[in-house]
């Protein structure tokens, strides 16, 4: 698969909201996301379906779906940012013609659950996509200073990015970024997902007790493709973890170079990583192409 990378987002583009995943009901934050956005210098158009409902969905995985093929194929948008994550970006994984994705490259930006849909536009479309802060608790929520200015360094300029960690495991390594919610890549387990050269992974989750972090990174080391591919591993935060003391021996398992202590996060203060691009792990520091 040939990656493209997106065209970066400069002052004056448009950037489309859209809700991929659960129920959006905050209009008091989308109000909020869209005036930093312009005050930015953005344009800014959202989309006619986000407070969609289905069950806890925001609308059926047909719409849904045709929201994110419409504004890819929209000429008048230059980028997309998901308005939140929740559940329900795996329900579209079948559904979307990727042809219009490769036909369309633009950012598009989301973390938690959109971390499926990254993944399957990378896998199936070849497209870079961004682990980026989302209009719910982001842009719509007083965005920190942190957070606004790694958004603007991955998705705006083209020097490269370079993250300082801490060693969990030493070395050195070398391949593809990929990663993003590690509850959300495993649910993603069962259909071909993972990248076809060597990749560098980068995972952070929420919420979740030890075994099941435990459990959730053993099932992706059961992969025979993640352990011939997987050449190192970059760790984002893991917060309200139940036993976090249990972590780097969990992690340590993986068994190459991995650094740690990343504000790869469900957190206020995040960073923003390019997903598909050239990566490398270095003296516990983390260094991407934009």
């Amino acid at each position: 698969m040939n990656i493209v990378k997106p065209k970066k987002l400069q002052k004056g583009d448009c950037i489309g909201i859209i809700a991929p995943c659960g129920q959006f009901k905050a209009a008091d934050r989308l109000e909020k996301g869209v005036e930093f956005l312009e005050n930015a210098g953005f344009r800014t158009k959202v989309s006619d379906k986000l407070f969609g409902i289905c069950r806890y969905l925001a609308g059926t995985d047909e719409e849904r779906a045709g929201e994110i093929e419409k504004f890819l194929a929209d000429e008048e948008v230059d980028g997309i940012i998901c308005a939140r994550g929740g559940y329900g970006a795996i329900r579209l994984i079948d559904k979307i013609n990727y042809d219009v994705i490769r036909a369309n490259p633009k950012v598009f930006c989301g973390f938690s659950d959109v971390t499926a849909l990254s993944a399957m536009f990378l896998k199936r479309a070849g497209l870079v996509t961004y682990s980026a802060p989302m209009i719910n608790g982001d842009f719509g929520n007083g965005i920190s200073d942190f957070t606004w200015e790694s958004f603007q360094r991955a998705v705006m300029d083209d020097e490269p990015l370079a993250f300082e960690g801490e060693i969990l495991r030493d070395g050195c390594a070398a391949g593809q970024s990929f990663g993003g919610n590690l509850a959300t890549l495993v649910s993603l387990c069962g259909v071909d997902f993972l990248p076809d050269e060597d990749f560098i992974l980068f995972i952070e989750d929420l919420n979740e007790p030890a075994y099941k972090i435990d459990r959730m990174v053993t099932q992706l080391r059961n992969i025979e493709k993640f352990r011939q591919n997987l050449k190192g591993v970059v760790l984002g935060e893991f917060s309200d973890c139940d036993h976090p003391e249990f972590l780097d021996e969990i992690f340590a398992e993986f068994d190459v170079p991995t650094v740690k202590g990343l504000k790869i996060t469900h957190c206020h203060d995040k960073i923003t990583v390019p997903i598909g691009v050239p990566a490398r792990i270095e003296n516990g520091n983390f260094y991407l192409t934009s």
